[in-house]
């Protein structure tokens, strides 16, 4: 796992200097602390840090082909080139490493940009043809790992992190109104956008080629029809669950350093833990959190199941006491990003490094087997009839902007007056500036972002164009496109990396992927009972019932309870200040509004609130330190806040299963 970055000249005679090629690098230390390699020549440099997974002692980047005309820099993990490796040595190429880097060089002296078509695993790499001046930027099928670009000042310039960019091209830092739009909609921002005007991403499933001056992308993988595939039997379809899932997480384990597994004790991350327990001669690590309000607690059931399979446990608790966490989160995080649940995938993360330096997850099984709790409510408001065009339209331009703040029932009212594909990306968004969150929004704001395409739109396409006849596979189609990619893989790579530690996702396989797209959707959800078929196998394999048949807690941290109590005077040290309030993005009346509706526990508004601390605290701590250079001039620390407590845990023994 590495982090990458490049410049190239647009001007032949431009020179690129070495200097800023390791400017650029020092950004993203903390994903790969063990190494650094440049490749300057001409008008072209490319850029590695290393966190040393596989071929420890010969795996140097850049990495170059026979004659050193084709350069690469490479993030991420290919889980099948030993398998490529046997079939390029006949056609002739000399490796020089034992890395799957290099399997990527000759792949490409063969087949050019279709290379990545034959590869599997998560990557994001860049390649340099010096002898057709082209570079290949390409991105893994479902976007596990990031890739971002700009022109600036002559230059085209790419990286792993937005930082890398900023580190060369400060004039890049304008921020974008649409990428804010995004923010306060979904809490993260779309890969059409970024939080920086000039600054793009690279799409998951796409390549980029430059050459002459010019860009071109295109679209090298799509999932397939869904629900196209019907098993013969329950067996038929459990065996065959069985058999890919076994692989992806068997191929998955290959690593040259110490590897464990994310145990949340779910159904997913439990399942991917009894097969490498399966596969594995010696007791497999595992790492969980907990909480102390046993509402979001999970660390009981993760113990179950790390009882079950004998693995080498350890445990974390987190409480309100975060807020150095929260602090140095926000000044890594380029963009603003409101998923509470980065604080303790970060802990966990963190605490997973201390013992191993690759870990399993179990990621990708809400989407592809239909584990949302929002795709039960869907399916079920789909029996209650909705208000007529005319009247909805009515409701919410005359009727909902009167109704009380307080009233109990006023969103769900705004959401039965949309039509049916409507209501669900309503319940996903936090917050609509188009109608029904408008007053929060300062006028100003408004104004600017009605010039502006609404966020939906893009959703909206998703939907409509879902290769999906049945209203769960296009919900999950949907997630899959944005959910997955601009939410959780982006939080599990940011926290991960800033762990400096590897994750893999055996359930985002995409050879899994597109069979579990192709599954009939009864085995997804059948009679209420959500990812009927992985749970089926989950029994197989000896997971307990008791972490399998439970309501769904998810991995998010207690906010309601905490910004009612803990957290209170912080939440309200922070939002309420001058500082904040004089922005210009929000109502002060209305935050004073929707913070006392929830202190006074009249509505749970804590997904809002956490929306807010942090958009203020990446202007602080992100924002204000890249206009200064001084990381002196960062937010104040939370100062009753403290960090994440290990939990001193007895590990559990390994046991004969």
């Amino acid at each position: 796992m590495c982090g990458i970055v490049g410049i190239v000249g647009t001007d032949r005679e431009y020179q690129v200097e070495s200097a800023d090629i390791h400017r650029m690098c020092e950004t993203i230390v903390h994903r790969g602390p063990d190494d650094e390699g440049i490749y300057a020549q001409g008008r072209v440099g490319l850029g590695m840090r290393r966190l040393s997974i596989i071929d420890l002692s010969t795996g140097h980047q850049p990495i170059h082909n026979e004659d050193r005309s084709i350069w690469i820099v490479f993030n991420g993990e290919i889980y099948n080139f030993l398998e490529l490796r046997p079939d390029l040595e006949r056609r002739g190429h000399k490796f020089y490493t034992n890395t799957d880097t290099e399997a990527i060089v000759h792949l490409y002296e063969e087949y050019g940009a279709s290379c990545v078509e034959k590869l599997r695993g998560m990557f994001a790499f860049a390649i340099w043809d010096d002898r057709q001046q082209r570079l290949l930027l390409a991105r893994d099928r479902l976007g596990k790992k990031p890739l971002h670009y700009a022109f600036s000042q002559g230059r085209f310039l790419f990286g792993s992190e937005i930082k890398t960019l900023l580190a060369v091209a400060p004039e890049l830092s304008t921020v974008s109104s649409e990428g804010l739009l995004d923010y306060f909609y979904f809490g993260y921002i779309q890969d059409r956008h970024s939080a920086f005007t000039e600054i793009q991403k690279l799409a998951p499933g796409h390549l980029l080629e430059y050459a002459n001056g010019k860009v071109q992308c295109r679209k090298y993988w799509e999932l397939p029809a869904c629900g196209t595939y019907e098993p013969a039997s329950e067996k038929e379809c459990i065996d065959d669950l069985e058999q890919r899932l076994s692989e992806a997480v068997r191929i998955r384990m290959i690593s040259d350093v110490p590897l464990g597994a994310l145990l949340s004790g779910g159904v997913d991350s439990s399942t991917v833990v009894a097969l490498m327990a399966r596969e594995s001669s010696r007791p497999v690590k595992t790492f969980s959190i907990g909480f102390p309000n046993e509402d979001f607690n999970e660390a009981g059931h993760a113990r179950l199941v790390a009882q079950q399979f004998g693995t080498e446990h350890h445990e974390l608790v987190i409480d309100a006491d975060f807020g150095e966490t929260l602090d140095k989160l926000t000044h890594m995080m380029e963009e603003p990003f409101a998923d509470d649940s980065m604080v303790p995938t970060y802990c966990v993360c963190a605490l997973t490094r201390k013992h191993v330096t690759v870990a399993l997850a179990g990621d990708g099984g809400d989407e592809f087997f239909g584990g949302y709790d929002r795709y039960m409510v869907d399916l079920r408001r789909r029996l209650v009839p909705g208000m007529p065009e005319w009247a909805g339209d009515f409701f919410r331009k005359n009727i909902f902007p009167r109704l009380p703040a307080e009233m109990y029932g006023r969103r769900f009212l705004f959401n039965m007056s949309l039509a049916s594909r409507d209501r669900y990306l309503d319940s996903i968004a936090y917050l609509r500036l188009d109608s029904r969150d408008r007053p929060l929004f300062s006028s100003d704001f408004l104004v600017s972002a009605e010039t502006l395409p609404s966020p939906l739109e893009t959703f909206r396409a998703s939907l409509n164009g879902a290769p999906a006849t049945d209203r769960l596979s296009r919900l999950q189609y949907l997630d899959v496109m944005t959910y997955l990619p601009f939410d959780i893989l982006t939080k599990v790579d940011r926290m991960s990396m800033a762990a400096s530690l590897e994750v893999r996702a055996p359930l985002l396989d995409h050879v899994l992927a597109e069979w579990a797209t192709k599954l009939s959707p009864k085995w997804k959800i059948r009679s209420g009972q959500q990812k009927y078929i992985l749970k089926k196998l989950a029994e197989r394999l000896g997971v307990p019932r008791e972490a399998l048949y439970r309501p769904k807690q998810g991995f998010a941290v207690p906010l309601v309870h905490w910004f009612r109590n803990e957290l209170k005077q912080d939440l309200l040290g922070v939002l309420l200040e001058p500082k904040t309030l004089q922005r210009g993005y929000f109502s002060p009346v209305a935050v004073r509004q929707l913070m006392d509706e929830h202190l006074k526990g009249r509505r749970d508004r804590s997904a809002e609130l956490w929306l807010l601390l942090v958009f203020e605290l990446w202007h602080r701590n992100f924002l204000e330190t890249l206009a200064t250079g001084d990381s002196s001039q960062r937010a104040p620390k939370i100062t009753s806040m403290k960090t994440c407590q290990t939990l001193p845990v007895t590990p559990q023994a390994g046991t004969e299963q």
